[in-house]
Order: structure tokens, then sequence, then C-alpha cells
């Protein structure tokens, strides 16, 4: 959402009942949001503008004056992605933030069936000494990626990487922090539909600040999760393991 080319807003929220903790089965949405003022608003309504032509082939009128940015401003990248890209843009830029973390790198994704090359990472990531975690709900709206997850969950937990569930209703924000760097909030998830067959976007917000804060939202959801271990996947009843290659075999289109 832009308005007026000033502010923005980007991350996981959508238009519906069920963010509003309408759905009974699920219960409350924890999502997250990021509000942009500045000259990178103009970023995202340059994105809006060209999804708005590729649907429409019309181009409306928009402000494209640039807002003066705060003496407090703060550099921000806004990354678009899609099926349209010359490269998987959003698994390649994945990839990259889990490699330049030297310390930690923390991700949340309500759905998480990454491809093989960001596994690849975060075991190598993990396997080096980084401190490695994947926050993903516990209850959620997607009956495949649940289980499509159990098929390689195992070995992501064989190589240090740590696993949190969320407890308090449907985890929806997609978000992570890397080191002291820098942090990013966007709409990409961690699965295939997210790297290769959507249109979504990503703000990467390079400022120490900002990592301070956005790592102590996820203190506060690890403490609202419990920590998987290899029990929840050893003790699977058959028909979940069969469930979970099935599942798999989806994985290039969840």
């Amino acid at each position: 959402m832009v308005a007026d080319g000033e502010q923005a807003w980007v991350g996981g929220l959508n238009v519906g009942d069920e963010y509003l903790g309408r759905d009974p089965q699920i219960g409350p949405w924890r999502d997250t949001h990021l509000r942009i003022a500045g000259p990178s608003a103009l970023a995202l309504q340059s994105l809006f503008l060209e999804d708005w032509h590729w649907a429409t082939e019309a181009v409306p009128e928009l402000e494209w004056k640039p807002a003066t940015m705060a003496d407090d401003g703060v550099p921000v990248l806004i990354l678009p992605s899609g099926p349209a890209d010359e490269f998987e843009t959003a698994s390649l830029m994945m990839q990259q933030a889990i490699h330049s973390a030297e310390r930690r790198i923390w991700i949340a994704s309500p759905y998480f069936v990454p491809d093989e090359g960001v596994q690849g990472m975060l075991k190598l990531a993990a396997l080096s000494g980084v401190d490695v975690r994947v926050l993903i709900p516990e209850v959620t709206d997607n009956w495949l990626t649940t289980h499509a997850a159990y098929a390689f969950l195992g070995p992501l937990l064989d190589a240090g990487v740590r696993v949190y569930r969320y407890q308090e209703g449907f985890l929806h924000g997609k978000a992570f922090v890397v080191d002291d760097m820098g942090a990013a909030v966007g709409t990409v998830n961690l699965d295939n539909r997210s790297f290769r067959l959507n249109f979504e976007v990503t703000a990467l917000v390079m400022d120490p600040a900002f990592a301070s804060e956005t790592a102590r939202m996820f203190e506060a959801d690890f403490v609202r999760s419990r920590e998987m271990t290899w029990q929840d996947v050893d003790d699977l009843p058959l028909w979940r393991r069969v469930a979970a290659r099935a599942a798999y075999l989806l994985a290039p289109v969840l």
C-alpha cells in the first residue's frame, strides 16, 4: 500500500476477516508489517505501477516528487521478485542473507518448504557455528505445506538448525534478521511458490537499530513457541510419514 508516494506499507497483512482473528479454526493471526516513509516509498510505488500496468495495460497518474528523508533515515532496498525475473531473485536473496550471517540468521515464515539451495545454505550456516533459527506456525491454514515440511526437517535439525513452532494462533509474518547488520520484512515465504511462482516484495533495512528491534520481536515470538526436537520427527506415525513424502512431491508448486 502506498499513500501519495510519501508513505508505504509492506509485509504479510492482507485484507480479510481472518486477519482480525475471526477464523475460529486458526484463532489470532500473528503478522508483521512495516511502514516506510521517505524516498524509498517511491520504490514501492514504482513496483505498484509495474503490477498495475501488467494487469490493466493502463498507467495511472501518480505523485513522483520524492519526500525528504528525515535526519535519522536509514538505507532501505525494495526488492521485488516474481516469475518474470531473469533470475530466481527471492531464492538468491535468501541464500545470500544466510551466507552473509556470521553470528545469527533468524527467519520467520508461515510456509516452510525451501528449495534445495536454501536448505543447503541453512545447514552450512548452522554447521559453521551460526545461530540459525526458523520460526514457523504450529497451526496453519495449509495442510500440504505442514506435512511436506516433515520430509526435510530431520536433516535440518541434525545440522543444528533450530526450528520453533509458534503456539498462540497462526504465525503469518515473513521476516529475517542477519547479525546486527540489518533485517527484512516482506511477503516472501520460504517455499517454491514464493521463490518462483508468485509476485513478491521484500524491504531490506540495513540499520543496526532496526536489526536490534527486529531481533527483540523474534525473541518475544520464541517465548511463545516450542522448539522442535528430533523426537517430533521420530515419533511421527506411519501415515504422517507417508503423507509428508506424498506432500513433498508437490514441493515445486507449494
